[in-house]
């Protein structure tokens, strides 16, 4: 049932309530990593409601299942099933710590190849599509469902695992591909391809670009970024997780909205410094139930990612009104703002990345970046190196109107030098921008 069709907030939560309730009875006592959590804290496994089970049950974290994992290797013991009930493998990136392994049930894969069906439905995207996947098809997530989804909607699905990015945009074009899928960086990565390739990319049939890895699909600046550099295609944004799936999708009506979908995630938002439950319009950290993904399930996990909820989750004011798409499903403002762990404190101001994204993208005239936070006398810094476009005729100008743009939206000076066009590194992946020295978190977080 796609969550548009839920005619109120009521019947989303009475759905949840019994999806969790079902969740729960099949948890124990296979599932030995939840069984024994619970029955250690006395948790009772009847939840009376949405509110009992939020106020009763506890957080599930990253770092207990990375130490479930290390204490039961390989793949630790948050399995309900015996072993040889799972049949897909995948991990998280591992950007920041030992990648995490998840294992799935066919069951629990065909729920998430469901959740990235209403992603493709939410898009647009029809059975007579032609739907391009640049990325390296690893063992992480990334676009696996999407594949598969795409493929059981009726459209031509297009590998671009193992070519270089000369080889992917002439299969784009050759193949008349309408909806290329890739993290924000690569398809800026791709467009500066074309041009030093000399592949013209004005002509080709892409009108979509489908987003995901980054929380750039949200970013105003680099939306207009990618729809100018793709002559047109419109920017879709979704978010997900290996440990939970895809979640979100882009609001049809509402660019820069991502809608939770709530028939498979029971959400919450919360302070992640108290953990309780945050007002309509506060910033808080995702909290996430999954609801289907019995095989390999997370109860009340700390996302990390943090959002701004306009309404819907769990714990949150409702609004008695649906989004102007229809849906009731929780909606998050501006998408992903970031994560709770990438936020640096820099004299005093909280910076995060997509608030650096947003004002270079929004200068114009900057391929690509990086950032530098350096520890010094116990106070942190932030400079920056850019890499003015091949086209930009006033480089020193640029870097003066980054300078004021930093200055006026984060009340900080920040150092800017240049490096030549192709100095710094591009990936298909996840853009590693950030260079953190000396953990310089350490002085705290407001």
């Amino acid at each position: 049932m796609p969550s548009a069709s839920f005619p109120s907030h009521a019947e989303i939560a009475a759905s949840q309530l019994e999806q969790l309730r079902s969740l729960l009875a099949e948890l124990f006592p296979g599932n030995q990593f939840y069984s024994q959590k619970l029955n250690a804290a006395g948790i009772t496994f009847d939840v009376a409601s949405l509110e009992d089970f939020s106020a009763r049950f506890p957080f599930t974290t990253k770092s207990e299942l990375a130490a479930d994992q290390s204490g039961h290797p390989p793949f630790g013991t948050n399995l309900t099933y015996p072993l040889a009930r799972y049949n897909r493998y995948h991990q998280t990136s591992g950007t920041t710590a030992a990648p995490l392994r998840w294992l799935d049930t066919p069951e629990s894969w065909e729920w998430m190849v469901d959740n990235w069906s209403e992603i493709l439905l939410a898009s647009g995207v029809e059975p007579i599509d032609r739907v391009y996947f640049a990325f390296s098809f690893g063992p992480f997530i990334g676009f696996w469902l999407a594949f598969e989804a795409a493929a059981r909607l009726g459209c031509l699905c297009l590998p671009g695992g193992g070519l270089s990015s000369a080889a992917r945009l002439r299969a784009v074009i050759e193949n008349a591909v309408t909806v290329l899928c890739c993290t924000p960086t690569y398809a800026i990565r791709l467009a500066e391809a074309a041009a030093q390739e000399k592949i013209d990319i004005s002509d080709c049939r892409v009108h979509k670009l489908i987003v995901a890895g980054e929380p750039g699909g949200s970013i105003p600046a680099l939306r207009s970024r990618l729809e100018e550099l793709w002559h047109g295609a419109q920017v879709f944004d979704h978010h997900g997780m290996t440990e939970v799936g895809p979640v979100t999708y882009q609001c049809p009506a509402r660019p820069g909205v991502l809608h939770v979908i709530e028939r498979s995630y029971l959400a919450e938002v919360i302070d992640p410094a108290s953990g309780k439950p945050v007002c309509a319009g506060q910033t808080g950290e995702l909290v996430l139930t999954t609801l289907g993904r019995t095989g390999s399930p997370v109860l009340r996990y700390r996302t990390g990612d943090l959002v701004k909820c306009g309404g819907g989750a769990h714990g949150v004011t409702r609004p008695t009104l649906p989004c102007a798409c229809g849906r009731y499903d929780m909606a998050l403002e501006g998408g992903i703002i970031g994560r709770s762990d990438d936020m640096v404190l820099v004299r005093g101001v909280n910076v995060y990345p997509s608030a650096v994204e947003e004002i270079v993208r929004g200068s114009g005239g900057v391929s690509e970046y990086q950032v530098q936070v350096t520890s010094s006398r116990g106070m942190s810094e932030l400079s920056l190196q850019i890499e003015p476009s091949p086209d930009s005729a006033d480089v020193a100008g640029l870097v003066r109107k980054l300078e004021q743009s930093f200055e006026a939206a984060l009340a900080l000076r920040v150092p800017i030098t240049t490096v030549p066009f192709g100095t710094l590194p591009r990936s298909e992946m996840k853009a590693k921008r950030w260079i953190v020295e000396e953990n310089p978190k350490s002085e705290g977080r407001s």
